[in-house]
């Protein structure tokens, strides 16, 4: 065998060996697809790990897509190697950062509002725009307000997702005074098909999942109500974290999100205009939502 071969044939077996490892810790394919780095890009033995949990939102694939080219610029500006996990589901997420296992993650304000209560997490970097739920009907659905939901079937991603399902189930519970039943089609694309197939009357999503379905997802579902607006996911780092590798990891995030050749992942993650978080001002006044009545 040659030796352009061999190394051809030993990057498939460590290829392979990713995908089953993944397979055994309950991970997905492409979870480990994302976290398999280049034998260019190996860590050195003096260079430190950290884990990149982010909440699946969006399929895996994509998710791998938008985040592997970020991490490694990340890496290549922090001194040091970050590896992307893309758990199952929320829930798993959810399970992941209370536990503690990731090193940094990315969640929403609500996870963040726990991640603290829980482990301690750190809200580094957040986008300027601000999050809101929204909640959609079939297009073709004569419902037209809030009321006409009364005693109806709503799909939402997981109990805890802060616009998709808190903000909206709030909004409905407290102001509008309905009462409807939830079904948790445990990601938001699954959330948005309960509707198109008319097994949910409405579905709660965000504007930045919505606006990555297919146009045929798009096209067959309306904007019925907006929640207000609130501070959006933020990229946290768990306190075990160094706080220099902190400080770095936000001025380098903040730095590369100006970086031309990274715009369409940022775009992706979505946090095209970064800004410094505090937990503090950002995400603790969420307390006072009592949004805890409404998860799991």
């Amino acid at each position: 065998m040659t030796p352009t071969r061999l190394t051809r044939w030993r990057r498939r077996v460590l290829r392979r060996g990713a995908l089953v490892i993944a397979a055994l810790a309950g991970l997905s394919p492409w979870s480990a697809m994302a976290q398999a780095t280049p034998p260019s890009a190996a860590a050195s033995p003096a260079q430190a790990v950290y884990t990149v949990s982010v909440v699946p939102q969006f399929p895996a694939a994509d998710i791998a897509r938008t985040w592997v080219p970020i991490l490694e610029r990340l890496g290549q500006q922090v001194g040091a190697r970050f590896e992307l996990k893309v758990p199952r589901d929320i829930p798993s997420f959810e399970a992941d950062v209370k536990a503690g296992a990731p090193d940094f993650a990315y969640m929403n304000p609500f996870h963040q509002v726990r991640a603290k209560r829980a482990q301690g997490y750190v809200p580094l970097v957040r986008d300027t725009e601000l999050l809101t739920g929204i909640l959609v009907v079939r297009k073709d659905d004569p419902i037209r307000e809030l009321k006409q939901l009364q005693g109806q079937t709503l799909a939402f991603p997981a109990p805890n997702a802060f616009g998709a399902s808190l903000l909206i189930r709030a909004q409905l519970d407290e102001v509008e005074r309905l009462r409807i039943t939830p079904f948790y089609a445990r990601t938001h694309t699954n959330a948005y098909r309960q509707t198109l197939a008319g097994k949910a009357a409405a579905t709660g999503g965000l504007r930045a999942t919505l606006e990555r379905e297919p146009p045929e997802v798009q096209a067959g579902l309306r904007i019925l109500f907006e929640t207000p607006g609130a501070a959006p996911h933020p990229l946290s780092a768990h306190p075990r974290v160094p706080t220099a590798v902190q400080q770095a990891v936000q001025a380098a995030w903040l730095k590369l999100a100006q970086d031309s050749s990274l715009q369409t992942s940022f775009q992706g993650v979505p946090m095209s205009r970064p800004v410094k978080a505090d937990h503090a001002r950002d995400y603790a006044p969420l307390e006072r939502l009592k949004l805890d009545r409404y998860a799991e």
